[in-house]
């Protein structure tokens, strides 16, 4: 046998050995197992300079505005999150046939459950409501409805990730679609973040929702609560004081970025110490809704305690879309009622309908409904028949959502369910769908917004999503 066909041994021209060397890690990367090893290296380097390129060393690079794909409707988004599924059958899907079949088997099984709530037609479209959403229902006129909805599971964990981020599987670590919208457009303030979520679920998949997963972390959510308190804000020394222990910290990071093969995530740290730096000034004032005229405050229905949780989150999502905030979310719970359906969906209404209503009314009378995109919905919707004697099961065969604002058509419907309200049979749109038309309105092509990682290019919408163009103003 040939000494040079021993790996790790030198030999000269006549095959003699002239002795052994140790292999560096990029040579036994290449030649063990095949160089399998290599190409996973291969792979996380070309993250790497992926990561360098699409996001400037310089801090405000991360975040500057950039150029839509193409011409945007929408600048902003404001995603109003009833978390839990709502009973469309008792607020927004008023079904004639529904109320006649009342205790009659339904298409998937259990006896069907009439509505007990009065419904009524408003505006000059002629849209029902029902009794739940008095004030709401001055608004339809705005509305354009999507009620072909359907997803993929009825689980509340699954389906709650799937809406945020386009994978019904928390373990897959997706990027949110406020994430996203970051990554793709940038934020109008460079002194303010340019996603913020307000009072998100603590379950159901957690920070997954607002996170930014594989994406650099500057594009993440900042999660604040519904007083508006984010945690480590205030400063604890004086601010120049503060400005020189931060520059210190800052030289340390960018001297280690500047290294071969340093960590892409350290320039996302750079950056988000300098954006927490900027907030400690603009923030407090921005997110103290007590500044408010009376009137505004009472037109939001602003009150101390859990039962004005949903107005202080409604006034404070037009104060930071105002403030150039990109994407701003806000959450209502406890929408899922197995049981105790009535008491529990009054409750839920009276605390979300006022709220909702001003919130539209104040960014029409500001001119920010011009460009602002208002969507409201849940993770899926609930089963036209009964569970138990008072209560409805999830439906993820057809639900409704709206939308408001910019590049939508105003008293528009796209969609149907058909007669009981159960499966969509008309104008049907897949959760992937949903996410393509909303990147669509704000001017970015969901089939180019990707980023590589892993050694493929991933997007919100994975390999799915047709853009719903006839909604489009």
């Amino acid at each position: 046998m040939s000494f040079r066909s021993i790996p790790g041994v030198y030999a000269d021209h006549s095959g003699q050995p002239l002795g052994r060397f140790l292999p560096d890690r990029r040579q036994l990367l290449k030649s063990a197992s095949a160089g399998f090893g290599y190409l996973a290296m291969s792979a996380l380097l070309a993250n790497q300079v992926r990561s360098e390129q699409v996001t400037p060393s310089s801090p405000p690079g991360h975040l500057a505005p950039r150029k839509p794909h193409f011409s945007a409707k929408a600048k902003r988004v404001i995603f109003l999150f009833m978390q839990g599924a709502i009973s469309q059958m008792d607020t927004w899907e008023y079904k004639p046939e529904l109320q006649a079949r009342d205790g009659q088997s339904g298409p998937g099984g259990g006896k069907l459950m009439a509505s007990r709530y009065k419904f009524a037609q408003h505006g000059e479209t002629g849209t029902w409501v029902s009794e739940l959403h008095p004030h709401l229902a001055k608004h339809v006129d705005k509305f354009c409805w999507l009620r072909g909805l359907h997803t993929d599971t009825p689980a509340h964990p699954q389906a709650v990730i799937q809406l945020h981020t386009g994978a019904a599987i928390a373990s897959l670590t997706r990027p949110s679609m406020g994430s996203w919208l970051l990554y793709g457009l940038g934020t109008e303030n460079q002194d303010l973040p340019g996603y913020i979520t307000i009072n998100p679920p603590p379950n159901f998949g957690g920070s997954v929702n607002y996170g930014s997963a594989f994406l650099p972390a500057h594009y993440q959510g900042t999660r604040i609560n519904d007083a508006g308190y984010l945690p480590n804000l205030e400063a604890q020394t004086p601010i120049t004081l503060q400005r020189r222990q931060l520059d210190l910290i800052q030289s340390m990071n960018k001297d280690l970025a500047s290294r071969p093969h340093a960590p892409s995530a350290i320039d996302g740290v750079i950056s988000s110490y300098e954006l927490a730096f900027r907030m400690q000034s603009k923030v407090p004032e921005l997110l103290d809704i007590s500044k408010e005229p009376e009137h505004v405050q009472k037109a939001y229905g602003i009150k101390d305690g859990p039962a004005g949780s949903f107005a202080r989150q409604c006034l404070m999502a037009r104060r930071l879309s105002e403030a150039g905030v990109r994407f701003v979310e806000i959450c209502h719970p406890g929408w899922d009622q197995h049981n105790n359906l009535h008491r529990g969906l009054t409750n839920n209404c009276q605390a979300v309908d006022q709220p909702a209503a001003a919130l539209l009314a104040d960014l029409e009378s500001r001119g920010l409904l011009e460009d602002t995109l208002v969507l409201f919905g849940s993770e899926f919707g609930r089963l036209p028949s009964a569970q138990g004697p008072d209560g409805r099961d999830h439906n993820i065969t057809g639900y409704p959502m709206w939308l408001a604002g910019a590049g939508v058509k105003p008293g528009f419907t796209l969609g149907a369910t058909d007669d009981v309200g159960q499966f969509a049979v008309e104008g049907k749109m897949h959760t992937n769908d949903l996410h393509a038309t909303l990147l669509a309105l704000m001017g970015l092509d969901h089939e180019s917004l990707t980023y590589e990682y892993g050694g493929r290019e991933f997007r919100l919408t994975d390999v799915a999503g047709q853009v719903a163009r006839e909604i489009f103003a």
